[in-house]
């Protein structure tokens, strides 16, 4: 049985809430999860509900435009709706590192991550082995700053050949050019070390062990053209003393790199975040 997810923002107003949640009953959906919030700074009100579908009076390719005219317009509301039975299709690209690849992989085959997985790329044919060990076909498409464009537009492509809707940069160490992530708005999600941007650049976690850091973390974000300053959507850390080593460092920072990832993956597929003005709200 599937549930029908719907988000939405507008100018906070008074009864809100109580309208969104009136038009549900009134086709008769029951409400099964709400969450909503105000955010003070902006006066920006956010609402996350979902409903199951059993019994509900309108069809699937008409809720969103019925919700638009009978509630969205009148209150300057924009709107989502997704369902709960979609399985996002979901390219993974990764470069040399498999620690994050190898953890989102193993969620899926065990069913924690609602995802479907139909292509790895990478620029470097390094990770084939980890494809091949879980049955997933494995584009390896070299990126050099005289073939960039080339090979984005090869892996642009494969993606629309995949049916992709979700792109997971899984310790991918290229950037990309701002035409790709134009085309792939709140469509991209990358995973970094959380100790920018003091410690940018290579071997960061050499140079916070070098200057006594007593914490490690990960960020996960959107990707923008704005490079690893995109809307946030998970992070985390986890403490460490003078007894680490870097290569603790290094292993604390992987580990939560993986969390963080994981995280961030499962809330975008189950449409909790919800970016407004570049800010990401995120329900639990």
């Amino acid at each position: 049985m599937s549930n029908a997810i719907l988000l939405v923002h507008c100018p906070d107003q008074p009864g809100l809430v109580a309208t969104v949640a009136a038009w549900i009953q009134r086709h008769r959906g029951n409400i099964v999860d709400l969450e909503q919030h105000v955010d003070a700074a902006s006066d920006t009100f956010v609402l996350r509900a979902e409903w199951t579908l059993d019994g509900f009076a309108l069809g699937r390719d008409d809720i969103g435009a019925t919700f638009a005219r009978e509630v969205g317009d009148a209150h300057a509301m924009g709107s989502e709706v997704y369902f709960t039975d979609e399985r996002p299709r979901v390219a993974l690209f990764v470069s040399r590192l498999s620690h994050c690849l190898y953890d989102l992989l193993s969620r899926v085959d065990a069913g924690e991550l609602p995802m479907d997985v139909p292509v790895i790329v990478s620029n470097h044919d390094r990770l084939r082995p980890v494809a091949d060990r879980f049955g997933i076909p494995y584009a390896h498409i070299p990126v050099t700053r005289q073939t960039k464009s080339v090979a984005e537009a090869d892996q642009q492509r494969l993606l629309a050949d995949h049916g992709v809707e979700l792109v997971v940069l899984a310790r991918y160490m290229q950037i990309l050019s701002d035409g790709f992530v134009d085309r792939w708005q709140q469509q991209i999600i990358n995973i970094h070390h959380s100790f920018l941007p003091a410690f940018a650049g290579a071997r960061p976690y050499h140079r916070a062990f070098e200057r006594g850091v007593k914490i490690v973390g990960a960020t996960s974000h959107y990707v923008t053209a704005d490079l690893d300053e995109g809307p946030i959507i998970a992070q985390d850390v986890v403490h460490v003393s003078h007894r680490d080593t870097v290569d603790d460092l290094v292993r604390k920072g992987r580990d939560t790199e993986k969390l963080v990832l994981a995280r961030a993956v499962r809330a975008h597929i189950e449409r909790r975040v919800l970016v407004v003005d570049g800010r990401t709200t995120v329900f639990g």
